[in-house]
């Protein structure tokens, strides 16, 4: 910033004249300097900007004539404005001498205090107009610094926007292609600038017809968006358009920003999600015909409800079971062995009577499902009738690939004799059709069945088997000492479900002493404690219940958790406690009460 105070030098080898002129001069805004040599003077004009200096003639060793023209020779002290003070009567020639050396006007002793006064006040003001115009070239060059760099940061911003940016004009001739831009559609500035914005390639004719009328319309602070498809270094992107017209004060004419968001990622996500809306929609269509097709056929099939509810209960529960293993890997494949090992998790087969023998296949989901039902009817057949109904019965389930066909066989030996069944139930029908469009052959012969289930598409022998974690509690019930007097308190958010939970607990004597179904609720049920155990959903109306399992802990109370959801989607913090898997066998429930309650094992 430019010093604002004006100073005047006063050189003259007699102290009493520099005083005599400072008190003359003396003004507000101005310093007085005094310097008693020339030498003086030069050293103070090197350390000391000065706007005027007096400077008497007459001094011992170097005058005031030769003085000026030192000062005249050095760079710093060059302009400095020199007015000679002598007594000396004013010649041509001596005037002539002090102009030559570089003074720009005399005083004459004696000193007349209006002239030194006048002469003094020129430059005084134009030592006051340059100091203005210093400071207000300061005070612009420091405007025009913050201008460049708030420029500058602006368009660093813009360059490393994750919106594409580009500036142009009224006739859409880009004036502004910012490094993001070039990011997003693969064309560098120099490429895009002064050219039309349609020869970049990165809009198409509708999308360009669309701008040229945003910029037609000429509505000063105009906002406009859209949506377009474009092409950038990866192949076809999708992008939002957000644009913005500036009118021109002084020119009348429009100018056109345009911000441009790349959502190819969520573009594809919403096609995904609606793919998926989709197929979930499908899926839980099929699954709920297929639920309904063995609820009606189990019913034709059952001469009463009690072997009715065994029945459905085992085949609902079976597919359930197939939709948690393909849940776990999100609908892709599971493999044949997850199938079997479910269906020994689950009582159906016991793994010291299997044999099993076969590469590692994986299946479609729609495989899987199916197979899961067969698989479930097979075992169930073979423990009521066949091979597993005796203690040294044994069941070898084996598969191979024949030509392009996947071929799946059960053999059973060990067994009572078989004969033939009179009529073929709904289970035989289930297993009869197989899986996928071929249908599935049986060979009754006396030392066992033996079943060929042959499987034409949706399958893929792998080069590694996928072993799955053993299901949780599902058994059939134990006997155990009736629940009579068993106080339980059940934590669900769905009535129907909890509805359902307390008829088989109160069937089997136990007394459901309190219901809740929000966290809040539960809470405060486990404040009361006027219950021995609890069954508790793993998720309350979307809240999730590690609260509750903490307060159930905290309290000693045995509890279970019932879910649909897989044993990773419970509270992390309690791996020993057992758990249900929706839809619940009302024989399982029992089961667990009972080991819960200390009168029976799971």
């Amino acid at each position: 910033m430019a010093d604002s105070v004006i100073r005047f030098l006063l050189v003259d080898d007699v102290r009493e004249n520099m005083v005599a002129l400072e008190a003359l001069l003396r003004r507000d805004g101005l310093e007085v300097h005094m310097a008693h040599s020339a030498a003086e003077a030069l050293e103070m004009m090197l350390l000391t900007d000065y706007q005027l200096a007096f400077v008497d003639v007459q001094m011992p060793e170097i005058n005031g004539y030769e003085l000026a023209e030192l000062m005249r020779g050095a760079e710093r002290t060059r302009d400095i404005p020199i007015i000679f003070v002598t007594a000396e009567n004013a010649s041509e020639a001596r005037r002539f001498r002090g102009y030559e050396a570089g003074g720009v006007d005399y005083i004459f002793k004696p000193i007349d205090p209006v002239i030194l006064t006048s002469k003094a006040e020129v430059f005084y003001s134009l030592a006051r107009q340059a100091k203005t115009l210093e400071r207000q070239r300061d005070e612009l060059r420091s405007i025009a610094r913050d201008r460049d760099l708030a420029i500058a940061s602006l368009h660093a911003h813009a360059n490393n926007s994750p919106l594409a940016l580009v500036v142009c004009d009224a006739d859409l001739v880009v004036r502004h292609w910012y490094d993001s831009a070039a990011r997003l559609f693969g064309v560098s500035e120099a490429a895009a600038l002064g050219r039309p914005l349609g020869a970049t390639g990165a809009f198409d004719e509708a999308t360009l017809e669309m701008l040229a009328g945003w910029t037609a319309a000429s509505d000063d602070l105009a906002r406009h968006t859209a949506h377009m498809k474009s092409s950038g270094p990866q192949g076809e992107i999708y992008c939002d358009i957000f644009g913005s017209v500036l009118v021109d004060p002084a020119l009348g004419r429009p100018s056109l920003t345009l911000q441009i968001l790349d959502v190819t990622e969520r573009h594809r996500a919403e096609e995904v999600r609606s793919l998926l809306v989709g197929e979930l929609n499908h899926r839980i269509k099929n699954t709920l015909a297929n639920v309904q097709a063995i609820m009606r056929q189990t019913l034709r099939s059952s001469v009463d409800l009690k072997e009715f509810n065994r029945k459905f209960s085992g085949r609902l529960h079976a597919l359930a079971r197939a939709h948690s293993i393909l849940s776990d890997v999100t609908w892709s494949s599971a493999s044949l062995d997850q199938l079997i090992d479910d269906q020994i998790a689950a009582g159906t087969l016991n793994a010291e009577n299997l044999d099993r023998l076969g590469p590692p296949v994986s299946l479609s989901p729609e495989n899987t499902l199916r197979l899961a039902l067969v698989l479930h009817e097979l075992g169930t057949n073979a423990a009521k009738y066949g091979a597993l109904s005796v203690p040294g019965g044994r069941v070898e389930i084996s598969w191979k690939p024949e030509a392009a066909d996947l071929v799946l066989t059960w053999r059973e030996y060990g067994g009572p004799p078989v004969t033939p069944p009179e009529r073929q139930g709904f289970g035989s029908t289930l297993i009869a059709t197989g899986v996928g469009d071929s249908r599935a052959t049986v060979d009754w012969r006396s030392e066992g069945a033996i079943w060929r289930i042959r499987i034409d598409h949706g399958f893929d022998l792998q080069p590694g088997a996928v072993q799955s974690a053993p299901a949780e509690v599902q058994a059939e019930p134990t006997p155990g000492e009736p629940l009579s007097g068993c106080r339980i308190l059940v934590v669900e958010d769905e009535p129907l479900v909890a509805m359902d939970i307390r008829s088989s607990l109160e069937d089997a004597g136990a007394r459901v002493v309190r219901e809740a179904r929000t966290v809040t609720d539960a809470l405060a049920a486990v404040a009361q404690g006027d219950f021995d155990l609890a069954l508790l959903d793993a998720n309350l109306m979307g809240e999730p219940v590690d609260r509750v399992a903490a307060a159930l802990r905290d309290r000693a109370r045995p509890f279970c958790f019932v879910s649909g959801y897989g044993r990773a989607h419970l509270p992390a913090d309690f791996p020993e406690v057992p758990m249900l898997i929706k839809p619940v066998n009302p024989d399982d429930i029992i089961t667990v009460v009972r080991s819960l309650a200390g009168r029976g094992t799971a």
